[in-house]
């Protein structure tokens, strides 16, 4: 695995209506991620055109702290198990820092 820093963005479209119930999960998440060893930092932020899209921008140290959120409880339990099944749809990108 790659010892270079590793970034994620991810948009995620909430389903109509639940979008509090996602913010809410979502900042036991973030919290919790953030806290993770290795973590840069995690930021949300919220379309001003499309209150339901959500974009998360994470940044890891490596692909080793990457791999160890992934598998940690608190993405296995909040962000698959409760947040995934509110939204419409997800899209995850994994991204290098070119300069």
């Amino acid at each position: 695995m790659s010892e270079q820093a590793i970034y994620v963005y991810a948009q995620w479209n909430v389903k109509v209506g639940k979008l509090d119930e996602v913010l809410q999960i979502l900042t036991q998440a973030a919290k919790k991620s953030s806290e993770e060893k290795g973590n840069l930092f995690y930021k949300i932020h919220q379309s001003k055109s499309d209150q339901n899209t959500l974009i998360l921008f994470e940044g890891y140290e490596n692909e080793t702290a990457l791999e160890f959120h992934k598998n940690s409880e608190n993405y296995q339990n909040l962000v698959v198990k409760e947040i995934v099944p509110l939204l419409e749809s997800r899209e995850v990108i994994l991204m290098d820092q070119v300069f």
